[in-house]
């Protein structure tokens, strides 16, 4: 990548980067198939480890010997600017220090996610970013495989989504399902039962679940508020619960998809489980 030193916001390329707070021009700017913004090297790292292209990346000169060889491979312009102009540049202060224009790549197929999972996430119409990217962050750290999202669920991309799983949408396999509740048969018919994440006065207790959990188990987490649709229980085996105390009825879907994932873990094998016992 070639280095460009910018006094000024006269560069057509420096358009991917512009009003980053502003939805409606991201939607523009980022559609599928089009772009999405990596923040904080260790992101643009994991990304292009994830073997992500970038188009171009803009920092403070402070990053650059940080980021160059990380990118040095790949085609495309380092924009190094201060941090006043990058701020009007983007509407924000770039406190992470740098931002990676990075091509999507193409979603995989369903089949091609799931296939040897034993523990899959489904996202139903998830619409807060920071909920989508804390998810992520729980799947990838207690052990699920893989994440499903419906056609209305926010984009796992979207530049809060990305930060928030610490890069971690770029390490967990996902893609986005075609159709839902549909896309309950296809999980059914890969031997997974699709358990709802949900209150229900037929659900049965977490804890008594994961006591004798299936081998494959899809997990379906449901919108905030107003938690799964009455299609989506419809259409799954089993209505899960995690038990509450106090009055509380039911914690943020965050939170509660970390407390069913670490409760569903696959333990792992004896000989990986003492290799770090040292």
């Amino acid at each position: 990548m070639r280095i460009t030193r910018i006094t000024d916001l006269d560069h057509d390329a420096l358009a991917d980067y512009a009003r980053l707070t502003d939805v409606a021009l991201r939607r523009v700017t980022e559609p599928e198939g089009g772009l999405y913004i990596a923040e904080s090297s260790k992101v643009i790292e994991r990304a292009l480890r994830a073997g992500h292209v970038p188009r171009s990346v803009l920092m403070t000169e402070r990053w650059l010997a940080d980021i160059e060889p990380l990118v040095a491979d790949h085609d495309g312009e380092i924009f190094v600017g201060d941090a006043a102009l990058l701020e009007t540049l983007t509407g924000y202060h770039l406190h992470r220090g740098a931002l990676a224009a990075m091509h999507r790549p193409v979603l995989p197929s369903v089949e091609s996610v799931i296939e040897g999972a034993r523990r899959v996430v489904v996202l139903e119409d998830i619409v807060d970013h920071t909920n989508v990217g804390a998810i992520f962050r729980a799947v990838a750290g207690l052990g699920a495989d893989a994440v499903l999202v419906t056609p209305r669920c926010a984009d796992p991309l979207y530049r809060r989504s990305v930060r928030v799983s610490m890069g971690t949408v770029l390490q967990v396999p996902w893609t986005r399902l075609p159709d839902w509740p549909e896309g309950a048969d296809l999980l059914r018919a890969s031997g997974f039962e699709v358990a709802a994440l949900a209150l229900s006065d037929d659900a049965v207790a977490l804890d008594e679940y994961a006591a004798a959990p299936p081998e494959r188990v899809a997990l379906v987490l449901g919108t905030e508020g107003d938690g799964l649709s009455p299609a989506a229980l419809r259409a799954s085996d089993r209505v899960v619960t995690i038990p509450m105390l106090h009055g509380v009825d039911s914690l943020n879907v965050a939170a509660a998809s970390a407390v069913a994932l670490w409760a569903l873990r696959v333990p792992a094998p004896a000989s990986a489980a003492g290799a770090g016992a040292a």
